[in-house]
């Protein structure tokens, strides 16, 4: 169980697609560099000034909200001798107790007067290394499960930078972020943690897919 009791937002922040300057001089349009607010309505399809700038791969209905731990933030600066920003990673929610070995596929939160449902966990994309310049730290994200996971609206609503985080529901299948992360990351051959992963009905229809379609070929004998 996750300690919902005491889960709290440290960071709210919202942003919209804008040209980021990497490497040596290198552009490139994204929303990654998020800002903090005090407040913002949160829709369907995500907060409203939120965006994305690659529509393939973010956004949509099943990754309308995306969640960071903040104890990771402790983590990653120790293990790279550095001091990261405000959402560093994009995340729209910087939370506390709320860690991918606890929270799971499904579970179902009240934050302030929106509803949410955890959907999957992040894919971390090399945006994150272009903008903090800290590499290997996309393949030690993999590497941990340390991604942060993604969320759909149920009831929409506006959340406030101190408003607080409340546990409705524990998904009945307690398929954890963290495991569901291992399966795809690490363990792609995993018929029996991939049929688990799938038994977690509420499952991003994406993740549903792709992960469909690598049991069927283990299965298959091709």
């Amino acid at each position: 169980m996750t300690n919902s009791e005491r889960a709290a937002i440290k960071n709210l922040a919202v942003g919209m697609p804008e040209k980021m300057v990497y490497g040596d001089g290198k552009t490139m349009e994204t929303a990654i560099r998020k800002k903090q607010v005090e407040k913002v309505y949160l829709t369907k399809d995500g907060f409203e000034g939120d965006g994305v700038a690659d529509l393939k791969h973010h956004g949509g209905p099943d990754r309308a909200v995306c969640i960071y731990p903040y104890e990771h933030y402790d983590y990653w600066n120790s293990h790279f001798g550095t001091q990261l920003p405000h959402a560093a990673f994009g995340e729209n929610l910087t939370v506390t107790n709320m860690l991918e070995q606890d929270v799971c596929i499904g579970d179902i939160f009240q934050v302030g007067e929106a509803i949410i449902q955890v959907t999957q966990g992040r894919v971390p994309c090399h945006t994150i290394d272009k903008r903090l310049d800290m590499k290997p730290l996309l393949k030690d994200m993999v590497k941990t499960g340390y991604t942060g996971y993604l969320c759909r609206v149920l009831e929409e609503g506006t959340i406030r930078a101190h408003s607080t985080i409340r546990l409705v529901s524990k998904d009945p299948q307690q398929v954890s972020v963290l495991y569901a992360n291992e399966i795809n990351f690490h363990r792609p051959k995993d018929v029996d943690g991939i049929v688990k992963v799938l038994e977690a009905e509420e499952l991003a229809d994406e993740w549903r897919q792709f992960l469909t379609k690598r049991l069927i070929k283990l299965t298959s004998g091709k």
